[in-house]
């Protein structure tokens, strides 16, 4: 008995990680690109040229954290699709 409470108190704690885990990566690019809006609007409106510069540097950053993702969510499918075989 006290195994399989173990076990169910592991599967929600890690249940729990992965939605927090899940929505803190989308949170994290929802803030690089609600950073970036004001760079947007001073480039495009107002011609400000280092404004420029830090849109290239945070789409660069946004690229790279899409990457990660991308990878994680590919990673997280050959485990389930390896799980469901077994």
């Amino acid at each position: 008995m006290f195994i399989l409470l173990l076990k169910a108190f592991f599967k929600i704690k890690f249940i729990t990680f992965n939605l927090l885990f899940t929505m803190g990566r989308y949170q994290e690019v929802e803030d690089l690109i609600t950073a970036l809006k004001e760079d947007f609007s001073k480039f495009y409106d107002k011609e400000n040229q280092a404004a420029g510069t830090r849109i290239r540097k945070g789409m660069q950053e946004l690229k790279k954290v899409a990457q990660e993702i991308r990878t994680e969510v590919q990673e997280t499918k050959n485990k389930r699709t390896e799980a469901a075989k077994k």
